[in-house]
């Protein structure tokens, strides 16, 4: 520490409250946001912060500085995280005749309010005849839409709201044997699952929309003040948020319970809303495998936010299914959401 300059000095005081953050966030997903519901914020720049120790590494790596240590014990501990947050690699194996696809889009109500100067409809349309999902699972659902879904024989949709007729859609070219609504207490957000029989076997298909973190208005606040959507909220968001995380709690607690019941292979599908570093999150995957991480690439972005790549929608898969393929689609801007798309197949028919 003597031996640094000022500048050192101060590069070495933000890299140490850095540091401390980070070993924070890495705790995180294992605590109930009821007990810190601030600090869960700092799970949704937990990849910021990894970029961060990564260039206070290179810093001091280069003046050959002992401090490079800080930054540098920091990564080796939260070298799995980094799977969760980018791949590398991408598995896409052959396509054989009983693989399946599913698909989850948040589709915001297929642009009823014309956040988008244009016409989503055919876009979607064409964007869903092009990938071919056997099921189709479908968030901030709308029937005031021109899409096409005649090419599927079964669906189970929910719909509910006040101003705003909102909620969500399984889609599926299979028999839907059972179906059914996870309502979440004092909220529109709720999850909806199908029993879907393909040939022999049934599979349980769970679409869920949690609560939003309240970063910017939803279509949710737009069902509760049709006429507010516009005002500036930046004064209360950290106590929204706070609110928002202990609800995903909550949410995720109900459905964690409902799929512990289930017999069936599982597929959980949505937009949870928070990311793959929160409790959250690991919460509802529980054993479950994350698609993105079995077989996508990239940064696997869900959500167009202006400041980094985002991943808060999911499909998690039992472990008797083959993870043979996974896209995300950020290029395919008709909501604020971007498409998800998997390729599965059961593991005895490898």
């Amino acid at each position: 520490m003597k031996n640094l300059g000022w500048f050192n000095k101060v590069i070495l005081f933000f890299n140490i409250v850095l540091t401390i953050l980070t070993f924070v966030a890495y705790i995180l997903p294992f605590l109930a946001p009821r007990l810190f519901p601030i600090l869960s914020v700092l799970t949704l720049f937990l990849p910021l912060m990894l970029i961060l120790n990564l260039l206070f590494f290179g810093y001091w790596l280069i003046q050959f500085k002992r401090q490079m240590l800080l930054s540098g014990i920091v990564l080796l501990l939260g070298i799995t995280f980094i799977n969760k947050f980018y791949k590398f690699s991408e598995t896409n194996l052959p396509i054989e005749e009983e693989d399946f696809i599913v698909m989850s889009y948040n589709v915001r109500l297929f642009n009823l309010y014309d956040w988008i100067e244009r016409d989503v409809s055919l876009s979607i349309s064409d964007f869903v005849k092009e990938q071919t999902p056997d099921i189709l699972c479908i968030q901030e659902f709308s029937k005031r839409n021109e899409v096409d879904f005649r090419v599927y024989k079964h669906k189970y949709v929910f719909i509910e709201g006040k101003n705003t007729k909102l909620g969500q859609a399984i889609f599926s070219k299979y028999p839907i044997v059972n179906e059914g609504v996870i309502p979440f207490p004092n909220s529109t957000n709720n999850a909806i699952y199908a029993d879907i029989k393909r040939g022999k076997d049934t599979i349980r298909v769970y679409s869920m929309h949690l609560q939003s973190i309240k970063i910017t208005p939803d279509v949710h606040e737009i069902d509760e003040n049709i006429q507010g959507v516009s005002q500036d909220q930046s004064k209360r968001m950290l106590r929204r948020m706070s609110t928002s995380f202990k609800s995903q709690q909550n949410q995720a607690e109900i459905i964690k319970k409902h799929k512990a019941d289930c017999n069936y292979p599982i597929v959980i599908c949505g937009d949870m809303n928070n990311s793959p570093f929160s409790f959250v999150y690991r919460s509802i995957k529980g054993d479950l495998n994350d698609a993105f991480e079995e077989a996508g690439s990239g940064f696997g972005t869900t959500y167009s936010f202006k400041y980094y790549p985002a991943r808060i929608d999911y499909i998690f898969t039992d472990k008797k299914f083959v993870v043979k393929q996974f896209s995300s689609f950020p290029n395919f801007r008709n909501s604020d959401h971007f498409p998800i798309v998997t390729r599965l197949s059961f593991e005895t028919e490898k």
